[in-house]
């Protein structure tokens, strides 16, 4: 894939820190100090509700966004704008096996940001990470194309999509600038807000599908949101932040999607890689956004 660099806004010092795992009800984990390389734990929800995978969930497309678009055929509506992105499944070398399953889980999906660009990227592995190359987590390299697929990445959280069945369970996303209380996130779907943690926001849609959005201002939610609360797709519910417990992380959302995925006759509800649902919903949103860096 293309890997042309287009730089990005500014400096300033953060604290690297990663994702991982759910289950609504099991105690918080977060560090105890601000981490150079935390690892985050589990964020209970104010209340523990998960839902049942739908009678008739939204199909799942096999699609790889990231490979060429066909022509369209006359009459059809335009491509959707590429940009520059890695396939999915291809992490930075030394930083994970990668998910080999390219499945678009969630096709219908809004970009979780209000507005274009935003860098997905690690914030472990990536300039300024405790495993990445020199520099500060504002580092121009941390703003800038190509994409990149962290799910998968090195954890010790349960993950049945990677190779030795642990990894990072999302994608980690940094806003437009590295600037935090400013960058408004918004509904992936329409659902019902179904639980509130001390960094986590629960997102049951309407599809059956889980969203779990991490490290918004949490304060700026609990002013808005509450649990039982319907949302509507595209919905603003928060901005992205920093927090992470009593402690800080680096100023990006962690986004994680759980869904229904049957292997060998057996129907689990778990975390699915999120990298190919984005890059189509990234690419939607570029549409209605043409002054923005591809």
């Amino acid at each position: 894939m293309n890997s042309h660099i287009l730089l990005g806004a500014a400096a300033f010092l953060a604290i690297s820190a990663c994702e991982g795992g759910d289950t609504p009800g099991q105690p918080e984990t977060p560090p105890a100090s601000p981490p150079t390389a935390a690892t985050e734990g589990s964020d209970a929800p104010l209340v523990a509700e998960g839902p049942a995978a739908p009678e008739s969930p939204e199909a799942p497309t096999t699609d790889d966004p990231a490979a060429p678009a066909a022509a369209p055929a006359p009459g059809a509506p335009p491509a959707l704008p590429d940009f520059q992105h890695d396939p999915p499944g291809k992490l930075p070398a030394g930083s994970g096996s990668g998910a080999a399953d390219q499945t678009i889980w969630a096709p219908n999906m809004r970009f979780p940001m209000e507005k274009a660009p935003a860098w997905a990227n690690s914030q472990v592995y990536g300039a300024g990470g405790s495993n990445g190359p020199a520099g500060g987590q504002c580092d121009t390299r941390n703003y800038s194309y190509p994409w990149r697929d962290n799910f998968c990445e090195t954890r010790g959280y349960a993950n049945m999509f990677c190779g030795n069945g642990k990894g990072h369970q999302g994608q980690d996303i940094r806003p437009a600038t590295c600037k935090k209380a400013e960058h408004v996130v918004v509904a992936a779907e329409t659902g019902t807000i179904t639980g509130i943690g001390t960094y986590t926001v629960f997102l049951t849609a309407k599809s059956g599908r889980l969203f779990r959005y991490l490290h918004m201002d949490m304060k700026k939610v609990r002013q808005n949101l509450h649990v039982g609360q319907e949302v509507a797709r595209g919905q603003p519910i928060g901005v992205v932040s920093n927090d992470f417990g009593a402690t800080a992380t680096t100023i990006h959302l962690h986004l994680e999607i759980k869904a229904p995925v049957t292997r060998d006759g057996k129907t689990v509800f778990t975390f699915v890689p999120p990298y190919p649902s984005l890059v189509l919903a990234y690419q939607r949103l570029l549409s209605v956004s043409p002054d923005a860096p591809r």
